[in-house]
């Protein structure tokens, strides 16, 4: 069986991406995005948590990002993680983990500048608003649908 290294995320944008370029013309897009959960304690009581996580887009992905994402855009993200590590100027062996994008979603709407207070179906792309969900993806994103030949026959299945 094969492993599965696949994140799928819903939050806000903390801040408004970073765009570069890397030495080879490469375009890189990192981001952080807010995610919110709550439950209740042992007394009952609502406790609310934030995680704060890190997105990398590349190439063309990265390119839209830099259009059309700013801070407090509500978006979905999927991807993967990658755990990166180097050396500090200290000498100390520093790691980051962060989600690498291979498809981004906008959740809300922006009209004038403001934020709408309600997800809704038509997200942004780099053309406007569309009348259909739209999802930017990775220039190495799969781009043809399954087939019946994708089917699981359960013959297949080990037990």
């Amino acid at each position: 069986m094969r492993d599965i290294n696949k994140v799928i995320l819903i939050g806000n944008l903390t801040r408004d991406p970073e765009i570069r370029t890397t030495a080879t013309g490469q375009t890189v897009a990192s981001f952080a995005v807010a995610c919110n959960r709550s439950w209740n304690d042992a007394q009952g009581m609502r406790v609310d948590a934030v995680e704060y996580i890190d997105i990398v887009a590349w190439g063309k992905l990265a390119e839209i990002v830099g259009q059309i994402y700013k801070k407090g855009r509500r978006t979905y993200v999927e991807g993967r993680l990658q755990t990166r590590s180097w050396d500090g100027q200290d000498g100390i062996k520093r790691y980051k983990t962060e989600v690498i994008a291979s498809e981004l979603l906008l959740q809300d709407s922006q009209r004038s500048g403001e934020m709408s207070p309600e997800p809704t179906a038509h997200p942004a792309t780099a053309f406007g608003e569309v009348p259909q969900p739209a999802v930017i993806a990775a220039d190495n994103a799969p781009t043809t649908p399954a087939t019946s030949d994708d089917e699981i026959n359960i013959e297949d299945i080990p037990f």
